[in-house]
């Protein structure tokens, strides 16, 4: 298996990446934003919509 960050072989203690750093690359991208999980359509939330409030029906 080859490291998704720099395709190299991957090491054993660090599976799927290759390195220390290969690892710490990939969860930096994660926390910035940089890879998103699609969700189905019209999921998307405004910024002002807090899921931890609940909405009263009108």
């Amino acid at each position: 298996m080859s490291c998704p960050i720099c395709a190299k072989d991957s090491a054993e203690r660090y599976r799927p990446f290759c390195s220390r750093r290969c690892s710490d690359v990939d969860l930096g991208r994660w926390l910035t934003g940089s890879y998103v999980v699609a969700g189905p359509e019209g999921e998307d939330m405004s910024p002002d919509t807090d899921p931890e409030t609940p909405t009263r029906p009108q």
